[in-house]
């Protein structure tokens, strides 16, 4: 099986001959912490808006920094492994800044798309994605389905 875990240069090297082929590439970005349902319907409704689906995935000192010592419940690289075996992911890359603004720049995705939990204007990488002529789609997420909420389930059911 093909290494869908990328590094910048190899993924740049990929989005270039991608824009060759005339080829659509949708990104987006998450922790994946605990893959669900939810996780899944969301990134099949991604991939199914262009060519190409490019996860950036927080490092485990990304998340450490934005969401607490106690996330992510799996690391990195086990999160990336899951998220990799996915038929509709074809390729993964880790950033550690609090947001993937540099690597949208970097990559420069035809489409970006995130939950449509967050307004247009409060994804980041919308100004870099529409000044190049790309398009920024929130997705509807499946209702009752989060890690919070699995968590939270995990918790309660059995205990601390």
């Amino acid at each position: 099986m093909e290494n869908k875990v990328k590094d910048i240069d190899a993924l740049v090297s990929i989005r270039q001959q991608a824009k060759r082929e005339h080829k659509k590439v949708v990104f987006t970005n998450g922790v994946f912490d605990l893959l669900h349902r939810g996780h899944v319907e969301y990134l099949q409704k991604a991939r199914a808006l262009g060519d190409m689906l490019i996860i950036g995935l927080n490092s485990d000192a990304s998340v450490h920094a934005i969401k607490g010592p106690k996330r992510p419940v799996v690391n990195q690289e086990d999160r990336a492994t899951v998220l990799a075996a996915l038929a509709c992911v074809d390729h993964v890359i880790y950033f550690d800044e609090d947001t993937p603004a540099e690597l949208i720049e970097a990559i420069m995705p035809d489409i970006l798309v995130k939950g449509a939990d967050y307004k247009v204007e409060q994804i980041v990488g919308v100004e870099t994605v529409l000044k190049n002529g790309g398009q920024v789609i929130p997705i509807e997420l499946t209702p009752g389905r989060s890690t919070s909420e699995l968590i939270r389930k995990i918790v309660e059911t059995y205990g601390k």
